[in-house]
């Protein structure tokens, strides 16, 4: 970021996309992965729960890192029927998150924190819950199989990739295609803005 008063930004996330949606908007970065469980506890909302990893992941980097720089921490859910997904666990469980997304409107939702390191201040922090609202058309059991096929889903929150092979199965979208992806881009500049 030009001008910035703290340039090194680092993502603690491995995410490829939400690596790409950084370089897309011009951040300098350096990626240094989180080390978090990532279960969802009992009776967590969604929204709490993704916003508790961001900050869980954006914290676990922050204690190996000295010196002045940004954190960011970021986790995506899909939230249909009342079902919290996370990734698939295999190709079987990839197949029964898209029958559950097949014909319907689902959530998903990004926790994002940013936490400001600026020895010897205490590190500041600012987080947001990123929420859009997402259309798949009906889907057939040979359409599941042979995306679950191609491999995209695994590894991706609610089995599919909006940017990728399963944006045809998207009719409707209602807020920031970005978020979807896995990274709010508005948001997190804001956020980025406020800091």
């Amino acid at each position: 970021m030009p001008h910035a008063p703290y340039p090194r930004l680092i993502l603690a996330s491995a995410s490829p996309r939400r690596a790409e949606i950084l370089r897309i908007a011009g951040f300098p970065f350096q990626i240094r992965p989180s080390r978090v469980d990532e279960s969802q506890r009992p009776r967590e909302s969604p929204s709490r729960y993704v916003s508790r990893l961001a900050r869980e992941k954006a914290l676990s980097v922050a204690q190996r890192i000295c010196g002045s720089a940004v954190i960011l921490g970021a986790d995506t859910v899909v939230v249909v029927a009342r079902q919290t997904l996370g990734k698939p666990s295999s190709p079987r469980d990839a197949r029964r998150m898209l029958r559950l997304l097949s014909g319907r409107t689902h959530q998903v939702l990004t926790g994002i924190v940013v936490m400001r390191l600026a020895p010897p201040r205490r590190p500041r922090l600012l987080s947001a819950v990123e929420s859009t609202r997402v259309t798949f058309g009906h889907l057939s059991s040979r359409e599941v199989a042979a995306y679950v096929a191609t491999g995209e889903p695994m590894g991706k929150a609610g089995a599919y990739a909006i940017q990728g092979r399963a944006g045809k199965f998207v009719s409707r979208i209602e807020g920031c295609y970005f978020n979807v992806v896995g990274l709010p881009l508005a948001r997190l500049y804001r956020l980025l803005q406020s800091l």
